[in-house]
C-alpha cells in the first residue's frame, strides 16, 4: 500500500488539507441535495479543458455512444483503456469527464474509449453494466485496428464508474489485463467505518450515496451490484489491479476491503491512498489529484499483455 497510512483521518476534527477544505466547501455549497436527478445533472458541468490529444472522435459501440482518444495515431501494440465515468449512475457523461480522459490518454500513451452508458433512474441496473460490457467487447474486437494490443485491455473508472469497471472485470476476467478503480462504491450495504467518519461535510455525502444506490437498483447482495460480495473463486480470476482512494471519503473502507480480498485471492493489487483529500479529487486542482492521475497513467502505460481467451 502506498500514498498514505491506512488510519489517516480517523479521530480528527478535520483531516482535509486547507486547499482541499476550501474546494470541498465551495463544491458542496453549489451541489444540490439528493432527490432530484435533473438538478444534479444540471450541476455536473465540465471543468477546465484537458490537454490536446492528436485524435478525438465520437462514435457508437454497438449502440452505446463512446469517445475515442488516440494520442499517437498510427502507433501499434499500445494499451487500450475502456473508461467508465462517475456520477452515481445518475449523472455525468462524455463531456464532464473529457479533461480526465484526455489527461490519462496523453500521459499514458494508451488509446482510451470513454463510454456514455445509460443512466438511472430511467435505466436502472443492469443497463449501465451491460453497456460497459458491450463497450469492452466492441473495443477489444477492434484493438488491432485502434493500434492496440488486444492482450493489454484495461477497464477503468471513477466512483460509480469504478463500480462498473470492477463489475465488468468480474464478468469478463479473461478479456482484461487490468482494472483501475478510483474511489469506487463496492457494497450497497454502506456499513463501513468511513461512512460514519466522512458521510457528512466532505462533499460526497452518505445521503447522496444511499440515494444513488436506490436509483440504480438491483439486488444489493449480487456481486454485479456490490463487487465486494463476490465469492473468492471469482476474485481469484481477476487481473492486475490499481485502487486509488481518498482518505477522507465515505467509500474509503470498502475500497480497502476489496483490495485486501483481492490480495488474499492472489491478485496483483496495489492501493494508493491519498491523505487530506475527498471524493472526486482526481479531477481537481490539487497536488494529490495531479499525483494520482500521473501515477494512474504510468500504471496504465506499464500494462503487460494479459491472458488470451
Amino acid at each position: 500500500m502506498s500514498g498514505a497510512r491506512e488510519d489517516a483521518g480517523r479521530g480528527r476534527a478535520d483531516a482535509l488539507s486547507p486547499a482541499a477544505r476550501g474546494l470541498c466547501d465551495a463544491m458542496a455549497a453549489a451541489f444540490p441535495p439528493p432527490g432530484d436527478a435533473a438538478a444534479l445533472r444540471a450541476a455536473a458541468v465540465p471543468g477546465p479543458p484537458g490537454p490536446e490529444v492528436a485524435s478525438v472522435r465520437d462514435t457508437r459501440a454497438d449502440g452505446v455512444p463512446v469517445r475515442v482518444y488516440d494520442p499517437a495515431p498510427g502507433a501499434a501494440g499500445r494499451p487500450l483503456v475502456v473508461y467508465l465515468h462517475g456520477g452515481g449512475w445518475v449523472m455525468c457523461g462524455l463531456d464532464t469527464h473529457d479533461a480526465t480522459c484526455r489527461r490519462l490518454a496523453a500521459a499514458s500513451g494508451a488509446v482510451l474509449v470513454s463510454a456514455d452508458y445509460r443512466l438511472a433512474p430511467e435505466h436502472p441496473w443492469p443497463a449501465a453494466c451491460d453497456d460497459a460490457l458491450s463497450v469492452l467487447l466492441w473495443a477489444r474486437a477492434r484493438a488491432a485496428a485502434l493500434g492496440c494490443d488486444p492482450g493489454r485491455v484495461v477497464v477503468a473508472g471513477d466512483s460509480s464508474g469504478g463500480n462498473l469497471a470492477a463489475v465488468t472485470a468480474l464478468r469478463a476476467p479473461g478479456l482484461v489485463a487490468g482494472q483501475l478503480l478510483v474511489y469506487p462504491p463496492l457494497d450497497a450495504a454502506m456499513d463501513s467505518g468511513s461512512v460514519t467518519a466522512y458521510g457528512r461535510d466532505h462533499f460526497h455525502t452518505a445521503a447522496h450515496m444511499a440515494w444513488y444506490w436506490d436509483q440504480y437498483g438491483g439486488d444489493p447482495a449480487h456481486p454485479h451490484v456490490s463487487p465486494l460480495r463476490a465469492p473468492d473463486p471469482q476474485l481469484a480470476g481477476l487481473p492486475r489491479t490499481l485502487v486509488v482512494l481518498a482518505d477522507c471519503d465515505l467509500l474509503r473502507d470498502e475500497g480497502l476491503a476489496y483490495a485486501r480480498r483481492l490480495a488474499r485471492a492472489g491478485v496483483d493489487c496495489e492501493v494508493r491512498l491519498f491523505p487530506g483529500v475527498f471524493h472526486g479529487f482526481l479531477g481537481l486542482p490539487l497536488a494529490a489529484g495531479r499525483a494520482a492521475l500521473a501515477g494512474a497513467a504510468a500504471w496504465l502505460a506499464a500494462t503487460p499483455p494479459g491472458r488470451q481467451p
